[in-house]
């Protein structure tokens, strides 16, 4: 049995529809999983079913081969970090992070001596009595995360901690949060909407849609194969057109769409006549001249400039691509253009009935 054990879980606020719709997560002692998903899909209710904030209207939660799904949240030794930090306001760093011990009642030689650790590893020592209002964003969430880990929690659950970080914090925290989990060994369930946070931090991702579990793969998997057309365009595809397949070489299709036939990488079983979406990222994406395999004529739009790249707007179609080409490229929208797809960059997604 996983260490953490989320069976048939479903719940609803009053009479609206289900928020979770019969979901089943298996987490192994140790691992670092993420929910990944838009707002309103979930997953930041699925933490709190965890951390015991809400009871589902079915199902389970299992911890450590025990049945959690009725143990109010002060009895479970779970760390919670939140997405505002949360911190008393009124009480100094040191007091912070030594709430959940006194709660405990744990002695006071024990909570310096777990204080201390605990700030040393967020890299917090000498901070001991600054108040929330003396520290910047990502010295609050170092406290945040030293106050959950300080009680030494079988689980970890983090919801968006890194949102409220500007980009350079939010990268620097991702590897700190990481090497941090990997000293404890401690399972951490992470619920993010940036996909690139996910991809970094976990073992295991978790995309979620609707209530539901819409893929669940490594950070690779996830990131190379995405099985159906909602994680692919939430993974950054685009959707470049559709066709069926009109014939199967491993794990290569070849795909009619109307006068055109592509050949692409099917992430997806697809038998000969199924109906499948074609997308490719836009980094994968080539500008030429001339017409080859693979390749789809394009109306240049507008130019983006990016620093190191531009990113090039086409209409294809009666939609639009977006393209991301070195800055040093030029284009006229005069000229005849096509964009190419190699066929391993190019992904055959099969369609939902």
């Amino acid at each position: 049995m996983a260490f953490l054990e989320l069976v048939n879980l479903t719940v609803a606020y009053g009479k609206n529809p289900p928020v979770l719709k019969g979901l089943n997560l298996s987490v192994e002692k140790g691992e670092f999983v993420s929910l990944l998903g838009p707002s309103g899909c979930g997953k930041t209710t699925t933490l709190r079913i965890i951390a015991g904030f809400l009871k589902p209207i079915e199902g389970r939660v299992i911890l450590n081969g025990k049945d959690h799904t009725n143990v109010p949240p002060h009895k479970r030794n779970i760390g919670v970090v939140f997405q505002n930090y949360a911190l008393f306001p009124h009480m100094d760093v040191f007091e912070n992070v030594a709430f959940g011990l006194r709660m405990r009642k744990i002695s006071k030689a024990q909570i310096e001596k777990k204080v201390k650790r605990a700030l040393d590893m967020v890299g917090l020592s000498g901070f001991e009595n600054r108040f929330p209002s003396e520290l910047s964003g990502g010295q609050q969430q170092r406290v945040a995360i030293a106050r959950a880990i300080v009680i030494e929690p079988d689980l970890l659950l983090m919801d968006e901690p890194l949102s409220n970080l500007d980009a350079n914090l939010r990268a620097e925290m991702r590897g700190e949060i990481k090497q941090l989990q990997q000293n404890l060994k401690i399972t951490t369930v992470y619920v993010t909407h940036d996909q690139s946070e996910a991809i970094a931090m976990s073992n295991r991702i978790v995309v979620m849609r609707d209530g539901r579990i819409e893929q669940i793969g490594t950070a690779q998997d996830i990131f190379l194969n995405p099985r159906t057309s909602f994680v692919a365009s939430f993974m950054g595809f685009q959707w470049l057109t559709s066709g069926a397949v009109e014939s199967i070489e491993g794990n290569f299709v070849r795909v009619s769409c109307g006068e055109k036939v592509l050949t692409a990488r099917a992430t997806s079983e697809a038998k000969i006549k199924d109906r499948v979406s074609l997308f490719a990222r836009p980094k994968k994406m080539r500008i030429v001249q001339e017409e080859m395999s693979n390749s789809f004529e394009v109306k240049l739009v507008s130019v983006l400039y990016q620093g190191e790249t531009s990113l090039f707007i086409f209409k294809l179609g009666e939609k639009q691509l977006s393209v991301e080409l070195d800055s040093s490229v030029e284009l006229s929208g005069k000229s005849k253009l096509f964009v190419h797809v190699p066929a391993e960059d190019l992904l055959a997604v099969k369609e939902e009935r």
